[in-house]
């Protein structure tokens, strides 16, 4: 898989857009509970963009006790934001994105967590790449980016997976034109399709099942690596847990609506199908090979042993790899910075799915016995 994946991102060379400034009319869904610390500045990244063409921005207030409301219309009065907020009183983030895609009435649709700040060019460019696409496509995810990384070890540790392995696969999965996860934390879709295919499911990863419904369709899915959002990431073991736990349920639930070798294409039904493998592979590295690193520890080596050093040279070759085509295909083009956080980036490589295959592998179980879903 690794090779699959280092070999995939070489070979690949994203086409040239048409456009590069675009002016189609977009709508921005905003889905906001208790984002009173953050929504302002949220919509003033939106402002702020380079964009040519008029951006509507709906705010979809799902039960907020707090002052969400008050700062939307703040931003809207100081900012001269076109933007209006209504309200949803059903409890989820599916539906408070279905009761705003009917307020929808432009070609294009994007989802921005309320959380997320938009980096300058980002609108622009994924509008450029939905335009240039061929007449199947559905929808672009956008680059998500971590900018809470100087807070603790974990958001530095996050900061390098979504920098080098999250954006990657979603890299290598878009060169076959099947992104598995357009997120709703920054995507566009075509409106029209979000509606004929019934909108987001109730399901914790709605987008994961919206997604895959669009390629169950034949519709193919887009990745913009250009095109970036900068996402606040945990900074507590709670909060990580709780997402990526929710993460790893929102595959299973894409496993259980559409099975892989329902889609109708052939690259979808090997990109989905890898997915049927991830709990095999968190289960044995939970359950056999971490007992096995600390059995190894004592001399006992009946699981892992000292040949498992040879696979510290594969890693660090695979992640150098990464790590250079991203800096030169997207952080030296957009004239961002790489934060040096070097001695994080050692404890990613060789320890992070220490932590990450448990975590998921709680999810799982989750799922499997239908436990409370948990959004926040």
């Amino acid at each position: 898989m690794n090779a699959f994946l280092v070999s995939s991102i070489l070979f690949d060379k994203q086409p040239r857009v048409k456009d590069e400034s675009p002016i189609d009319e977009v709508t921005v869904l905003v889905a906001a509970y208790n984002e009173e610390a953050g929504i302002y500045e949220t919509l003033r990244y939106i402002k702020e963009q380079d964009y040519r063409g008029k951006i509507k921005v709906i705010v979809i207030n799902n039960n907020s006790n707090d002052n969400t409301v008050k700062e939307v219309y703040r931003a809207k009065g100081g900012l001269g934001i076109d933007v209006i907020c209504i309200d949803e009183a059903n409890p989820g983030k599916f539906n408070a994105l279905n009761k705003g895609i009917k307020f929808t009435k432009t070609e294009y649709v994007l989802t921005l967590d309320a959380d997320t700040l938009l980096h300058k060019q980002a609108i622009r460019r994924l509008v450029a790449r939905m335009n240039s696409a061929p007449i199947e496509i559905a929808a672009v995810a956008g680059s998500v980016l971590v900018r809470n990384s100087r807070d603790n070890l974990l958001s530095k540790l996050q900061e390098w997976d979504y920098f080098l392995s999250i954006s990657s696969i979603k890299r290598m999965q878009g060169m076959f034109q099947g992104t598995l996860v357009a997120q709703g934390a920054f995507s566009i879709y075509k409106t029209d399709i979000v509606k004929s295919i019934g909108g987001w499911s109730d399901a914790i990863g709605e987008d994961i099942v919206l997604t895959w419904n669009m390629l169950s369709k034949n519709y193919k899915v887009y990745f913009e690596p250009l095109a970036i959002a900068f996402t606040e990431a945990p900074i507590g073991l709670t909060h990580f847990i709780r997402q990526r736990s929710r993460w790893a349920r929102g595959m299973i639930e894409g496993l259980r609506a559409i099975k892989p070798w329902h889609q109708p294409n052939k690259y979808y039904k090997v990109l989905t199908g890898i997915d049927l493998l991830i709990p095999y592979m968190d289960f044995s590295y939970t359950v056999f090979f971490i007992p096995g690193c600390i059995l190894a520890l004592f001399g006992y080596y009946y699981i892992v042993g000292p040949m498992l050093i040879l696979v510290l040279p594969v890693t660090i070759a695979s992640f150098t790899i990464l790590f250079l085509y991203q800096k030169k295909k997207v952080f030296d083009l957009l004239n961002l910075k790489i934060r040096k956080h070097y001695l994080a980036f050692i404890v990613f490589l060789l320890g992070y799915q220490l932590l990450i295959s448990p975590v998921s592998l709680y999810g799982y179980i989750q799922e499997m016995f239908n436990m409370k879903r948990v959004w926040k």
